[in-house]
């Protein structure tokens, strides 16, 4: 088949890539590279807004006559290279939101994509209206939302997911649920809040896609330090939590200095940021999530000890014993201390979850067997 993907969140549409190629087909990736991270795209989709000079000249622009000239630069060169293009058998969106441009250009360019395949797929792997809907009704015990819903005052930090519920964002998400020929979830975060919509659309969850062929198992060594990272991304930290990571870390260095080797960084592009965690026994990835994000996933896959999102619910999916993969954190400074105390005290176990951890990625993130999974929905809807 011819597959085109567009757009790219956490080297997720890469790492499918690799799987769907492995399976005979061809497969472009039309993006942006998911901004500083620079994950490699086929058509490159950025906008040249980005000197300070021309941030202002964009900025007065749009106070003047309401044009977003970036989002204008976007459009019209993924209508371009789609224009280039030939007709596709598939065309997967990573998002509702997928050339991040505004709603209205969204529409066009969705449009031109119609035109171009029959069959047309949208992912669920980020935010959108129905996690949205389902997030700011406060129904999971806690979300990438929660720090809004206890403190609206952070509005400005969640302008970008706050805008799936307006008006325009919601009639793009109705023209997409119209127009797509289904829509499939990468974890449990985003599968609960599409059980709940009862769409008949909804195709099910597939889970993320892990190269495990360019991802080595790196057998960790006990060493006398016990080597903890946590990568920060600034424009995230309230979504994901990192504060509660890093008030426990305090803790923690405060009475085991002697022990423990910390890693803190900010905003690295993704190539430097694996080079970093390569050598850390722990990765500090999220806490506001009942599912691993994709980052965790390639750590897991390197035999990392993860502390991220593995709530009852992603048990009781993959039908695996609580922190025997990874260690389920939630938004508790003491919670998140005490499991890293008993690693440091115990590291064996460090050991031992590890190698769990590189077998469930085998296991239930192979990027071919996933791959696979995508092919039959492809062909069956």
């Amino acid at each position: 088949m011819r597959i085109l993907l567009v757009g790219e969140y956490s080297r997720l549409h890469n790492s499918l890539k690799e799987g769907l190629v492995a399976l005979g087909n061809e497969v472009t990736i039309m993006a942006g590279g998911d901004g500083f991270k620079k994950y490699p795209v086929d058509i490159e989709i950025n906008h040249s807004y980005n000197s300070w000079i021309l941030k202002k000249i964009k900025a007065l622009i749009y106070k003047l006559f309401k044009i977003d000239l970036a989002a204008l630069e976007i459009y019209r060169k993924a209508s371009r290279a789609l224009a280039n293009q030939s007709n596709f058998d598939v065309v997967q969106l990573i998002n509702e939101f997928p050339i991040k441009t505004t709603p209205s250009l969204e529409l066009k360019f969705l449009q031109k994509i119609l035109n171009k395949t029959e069959k047309l797929y949208l992912l669920s792997c980020g935010v959108d209206y129905v996690c949205m809907d389902y997030m700011i009704k406060d129904i999971p015990k806690y979300s990438l939302m929660s720090a809004y819903l206890k403190d609206p005052k952070l509005h400005n930090k969640y302008k970008f997911q706050l805008q799936y519920l307006t008006p325009p964002f919601k009639k793009l998400h109705d023209f997409l649920w119209d127009k797509c020929n289904g829509v499939i979830t990468s974890d449990l975060d985003y599968h609960l809040p599409y059980l709940r919509s009862n769409y008949n659309k909804y195709l099910g969850l597939i889970p993320n896609p892990i190269n495990i062929d360019k991802i080595n198992y790196i057998p960790l060594k006990l060493t006398d330090k016990v080597k903890i990272f946590h990568g920060i991304n600034t424009e995230a930290t309230h979504k994901k939590g990192n504060q509660y990571f890093s008030d426990a870390l305090s803790l923690l260095k405060a009475k085991y200095s002697s022990k423990i080797e910390v890693i803190e960084t900010k905003n690295l592009p993704y190539s430097q940021y694996i080079k970093i965690y390569n050598e850390c026994h722990i990765l500090l990835d999220q806490v506001y999530g009942y599912d691993q994000g994709y980052n965790a996933l390639e750590a897991m896959a390197k035999g990392k000890v993860v502390f991220s999102g593995a709530e009852q619910e992603w048990l009781d999916y993959y039908k695996v014993a609580e922190n025997s993969i990874l260690i389920n954190v939630i938004p508790n400074v003491e919670q998140i201390y005490n499991h890293l105390e008993f690693l440091v005290l115990n590291p064996e176990r460090i050991l031992e979850i590890s190698k769990n951890a590189r077998s469930f990625i085998e296991k239930e993130h192979h990027y071919i067997e996933v791959s696979k999974k995508y092919i039959s929905k492809y062909l069956a809807n």
